[in-house]
């Protein structure tokens, strides 16, 4: 096992844009670099987290076409291929959308001569259209930095089906000019692993779910992490989103490293660790770029503002609904230990008392007695109107600062 030091300089979790954060890592240093960034689609993901409703919204819209995705993306890969040791491996999971143009920046960053397999993920699945074949692959390529690497193929051998044991008992060899046919004993581990996987994604139903939309399978990691390191080996994720990756490096006694733009992808990550591993006391990890500023809070994109505030702060949950949500971005349900109440989050200075009353308003709308604001700041005319809305004796509004949620240790409810 690595000793303490070890897991300290690595075992990380970084929040923070990845192109920023690779090159603040040692160069020459990670054994295997896996990555599933967003693709290619146009679409925009909406997920409900877990059991507390917590939604965030995944973007994946490129407006400026292909070559700014490739623009994108291509920097952060170079930075990948910086870290990576002359003996590390590189995976990135993709699909039609871009798989093509990607082929072409791999090779121009990596070498053609160290392109190792494409990988072709197959699941099954509903929704076709009567236009085409049925789409149900996606790609991973795999690359590596120079001609020597780690390939462990007897981690990963899958077992011989009942038809193939049963066409292996012989074998033909050729005895003058004439074919013998001998006993032949296939490998006790399975057979040789092939370029083409068959495995279902996460279901609905699976105790590995935790909500992210393009969540991957912890098999399929488990395959990559086996065959290209050992133990004890680096392994990053630069897009570690639901932290897949992680929960499977630190499972296989892997060292590790994540990176993830989105505070609330941390978070997530963190209960991961500590729900599905139950890891054990000993076993640490470091978090780094977490907001703790009002100035870093306020650099956060609206949706992670939103969770920031309604997840991690206030420990509440999220409204179903983006648009059309009556004014409540979060809700406390009404237990032994809260009433329930709703919530409003505004990124800005100076909320006013037309805030107020229309807050006011939702509530009432939506059955609460009871409500919180949280802003960066409030005008006088809005403490002055909630100080009205007391008096009347029908509800209650709390206004909080984003100053006093970095204070305050504790949930303010």
């Amino acid at each position: 096992m690595p000793n303490q030091e070890k897991l300290w300089k690595t075992n990380k979790l970084i929040c923070g844009d990845n192109l920023e954060e690779l090159a603040k890592l040692p160069k020459e240093s990670i054994d295997l670099i896996y990555i599933d960034p967003p693709f290619f689609t146009h679409k925009q993901y909406e997920v409900i987290w877990g059991d507390e409703a917590e939604v965030r919204s995944y973007k994946d819209r490129w407006e400026g076409g292909i070559e700014h995705y490739i623009g994108w993306l291509k920097p952060r890969v170079q930075a990948m291929y910086e870290v990576l040791k002359p003996t590390g491996s590189f995976y990135i999971h993709c699909d039609w959308h871009a798989n093509a143009h990607i082929r072409i920046m791999l090779d121009g960053i990596f070498g053609e001569e160290n392109f190792q397999n494409e990988i072709i993920w197959y699941y099954r699945g509903g929704g076709v259209s009567k236009e085409r074949f049925g789409r149900r692959h996606a790609t991973i390529y795999f690359y590596t930095k120079s001609d020597k690497w780690t390939f462990n193929p007897d981690e990963v051998r899958t077992p011989y089906s009942e038809e193939t044991l049963d066409r292996l008992k012989y074998k033909a060899r050729a005895f003058r000019g004439k074919k013998v046919y001998e006993s032949y004993e296939p490998h006790p581990l399975g057979k040789f692993p092939d370029d083409v996987w068959i495995m279902q994604p996460v279901m609905p139903s699976s105790k590995e779910r935790v909500g992210y939309p393009t969540q991957k399978p912890e098999r399929l990691l488990e395959r990559i992490i086996k065959a290209s390191s050992n133990k004890d080996d680096v392994v990053l994720d630069a897009f570690c989103g639901c932290g897949t990756t992680i929960a499977v490096a630190q499972r296989l006694g892997r060292r590790w490293i994540g990176i993830d733009i989105s505070p609330t992808a941390i978070k997530i990550i963190q209960r991961r660790l500590k729900r599905d591993l139950r890891m054990a006391e000993g076993v640490n990890y470091i978090v780094i770029g977490m907001p703790t500023t009002v100035e870093e809070v306020r650099k956060l994109e609206p949706f992670e503002f939103q969770n920031w505030v309604v997840i991690d702060k206030m420990r509440a949950n999220l409204s179903r609904q983006k648009v059309g949500d009556m004014g409540l971005d979060g809700y406390y349900p009404k237990s032994i230990f809260t009433e329930s109440a709703g919530i409003q989050v505004k990124q800005s200075d100076g909320v006013g008392r037309n805030v107020i009353d229309n807050f006011e308003t939702a509530l009432k709308r939506a059955g609460y007695k009871k409500g919180y604001i949280v802003a960066f700041s409030f005008s006088k005319g809005a403490y002055e109107e909630v100080a009205r809305i007391k008096n009347k004796g029908e509800l209650e509004i709390k206004l909080i600062t984003v100053e006093e949620l970095l204070i305050k240790k504790k949930p303010i409810i």
